[in-house]
């Protein structure tokens, strides 16, 4: 097993793919960061980076224990992962995958002051009594960005299904925009550029659009946590004018 920091120079982050169904094709919720973002305006899927608070939570964790946590991730601190997972979708979604033990508590209240820092999340959890629905979070994909990229990360995905009776809005700050989209409609509206996505993010978009409903996506992803997921750490190759991702010693397309 290894430890939080198993990639030096890169952050440990978790992202959630949120999807629901409409009767055609599932959507997902992603977002747009900020131009000023390390992530230039990108759309992208509701994450962050992990925070000490992630790794306190444990015992409010339900459906995954830390012990299968650890089997799935390959780290021995693998439960902080879903607890970013959760926290960061609703600090930047207001979607929150819990049930609350105190019913009185004001989740908008709450969601801000975890944004401007004046809350921290283990706090919240402790004492709102959050159960965290970490078993709705099926693990499926794990990237970890290129050495030569300045801002590096080690990204566990995550997928899961909206909750009834919630409703996704993004925070201001750091995200200045979100939408519900389908897989495919993403991708053309990216080939189109009418939307700047990420290559990892078209990768996963690309695995997404192969799936007809939030049920098929579920079992898809439930059987790829189960299967083990590989890690995917793309290379860069420079030509003369542009630069070339290559996964698994193959050019999977233009560095976007």
């Amino acid at each position: 097993m290894q430890s939080l920091s198993d990639v030096p120079g890169a952050r440990p982050s978790s992202t959630v793919v949120l999807v629901r169904d409409t009767g055609a094709a599932p959507e997902l919720l992603m977002v747009r960061r900020h131009e000023r973002s390390s992530f230039g305006g990108a759309y992208a899927f509701p994450g962050g980076v992990l925070e000490s608070a992630d790794q306190e939570v444990a015992e409010w964790c339900d459906g995954v224990t830390a012990a299968k946590a650890a089997r799935l991730l390959g780290i021995d601190d693998g439960l902080a992962y879903f607890s970013a997972a959760i926290r960061e979708l609703f600090e930047e979604s207001g979607v929150l995958l819990a049930t609350m033990g105190d019913p009185a508590v004001d989740l908008d209240a709450a969601r801000a002051a975890l944004n401007s820092g004046q809350l921290d999340w283990a706090r919240f959890v402790a004492e709102s009594e959050v159960r965290l629905h970490c078993a709705g979070l099926h693990y499926f994909s794990f990237w970890i960005t290129p050495v030569v990229l300045p801002k590096r990360y080690s990204t566990r995905f995550f997928l899961a299904a909206m909750p009834d009776e919630q409703e996704a809005v993004h925070c201001g700050g750091e995200l200045t925009e979100s939408c519900w989209i389908s897989a495919q409609a993403a991708l053309d509206a990216e080939r189109a550029g009418s939307m700047s996505i990420h290559f990892p993010t078209i990768k996963t978009l690309e695995e997404l659009a192969r799936h007809a409903s939030v049920e098929e996506l579920l079992a898809w992803a439930a059987a790829k946590s189960q299967a083990g997921v590989p890690c995917i750490f793309p290379e860069i190759s420079r030509g003369n004018s542009e630069r070339r991702v290559i996964v698994a010693g193959k050019d999977a397309g233009e560095l976007k």
